[in-house]
């Protein structure tokens, strides 16, 4: 790590300057994971500021900047550790892992981004994976856990959705009704600030069962603002309006999300069970449909069959939707 004095002509010397500078640096990353590392570093220089009064911004940073790291040292140990982290999660291990230390800089920094801990586990270099083959492929498809995850996001977007629709359509209302009054406005920034808390929340969500990166901290606000102007920089910034857009459209995808997962998984889970119904039918084996006999029970095996294969192709399209879900989410949830 190069010397803070010298690691740039241009060390800042304000917090805001920092953070600007740090937000350059990583100009080109996810989203994401810039409002996280935003939020890291205002609360540890704020930490610091605030520990030792009396002294300047640009003390309290020259001084910091060897242990937490200067913006674009942050920014460096930022990518690595989410490269490190993402390639831990994805990547099954097997024996003894090799340990990389972080580097001093990434003291603060690292426990942030992983969340636990300075030391993260890389996992061995590996061969290239061969390829699998078309069938491999379709069928491996239940072995993973994204699969699961994207179904039950789609089966309680519903619950979410219907939630979240309600939320806004009666936060707006309440709030719009009472501007006339004077607890309106305070009740309409409480409104705000809780669609910023929920967005938040489901932002957690996607990246738990959709697997897609999201925020693990709340949106950055410039503290050097008084608190007015960060109140009208809350109904002022695209992002809430976006988020109040995403909340909406929540309803009609999750009734969508939910039927498709409720019907497939039905049909499918009843073609592959079909055998054993005919067995317990009345006095002719068969499958029945309002009295008719449709379908033979010689013919109920093909059919089982069928409804193995539309198991998986359920399967693949839960996995289509929830990535789909998953860029939706991080295009109207995080925008810098």
């Amino acid at each position: 790590m190069n010397d803070p004095t010298t690691a740039g002509s241009s060390l800042p010397t304000t917090i805001p300057q920092y953070l600007a500078q740090l937000r350059d640096a990583l100009h080109d990353a996810d989203p994401a994971m810039v409002q996280d590392a935003l939020y890291d570093a205002e609360e540890y220089l704020r930490s610091e500021l605030a520990a030792q009064p009396g002294r300047s911004e640009a003390e309290v940073i020259a001084d910091v900047a060897g242990s937490y790291g200067a913006p674009d040292e942050v920014a460096e140990i930022y990518r690595e550790t989410e490269i490190t982290v993402s390639r831990a999660l994805r990547t099954p291990t097997a024996g003894a892992v090799p340990v990389r230390r972080a580097p001093p800089v990434a003291a603060g920094v690292a426990a942030g981004v992983a969340g636990a801990t300075a030391a993260t586990a890389v996992p061995p270099p590996q061969a290239p994976a061969k390829p699998r083959s078309l069938l491999a492929r379709f069928f491996g498809v239940a072995l993973e856990a994204r699969t699961y995850g994207a179904l039950f996001y789609m089966l309680l977007s519903l619950a979410t959705g219907i939630f979240f629709f309600t939320w806004v359509v009666t936060g707006l209302s309440l709030s719009l009704g009472l501007l006339i009054l004077i607890i309106g406005i305070p009740l309409t920034v409480l409104f705000f600030g809780s669609v910023r808390g929920l967005a938040l929340l489901e932002g957690r969500l996607v990246e738990a069962l959709l697997g897609e990166r999201m925020p693990r901290r709340p949106r950055y606000a410039d503290r050097s603002r008084s608190w007015l102007q960060r109140i009208g920089d809350m109904f002022t910034d695209g992002r809430t309006w976006l988020t109040l857009l995403y909340f909406v459209l929540m309803l009609p995808l999750g009734i969508v999300y939910f039927t498709i997962a409720v019907t497939l998984l039905s049909v499918s889970l009843g073609f592959i069970w079909a055998p054993v119904a005919a067995l317990f039918t009345g006095t002719m084996p068969g499958i029945y449909i309002d009295g008719d006999q449709m379908l033979s029970i010689w013919a109920t095996p093909l059919l089982a069959v069928t409804g193995i294969l539309l198991l998986f192709v359920t399967m693949h399209l839960a996995r289509g939707i929830g990535h789909l879900h998953g860029q939706l989410a991080k295009h109207l949830l995080v925008r810098l």
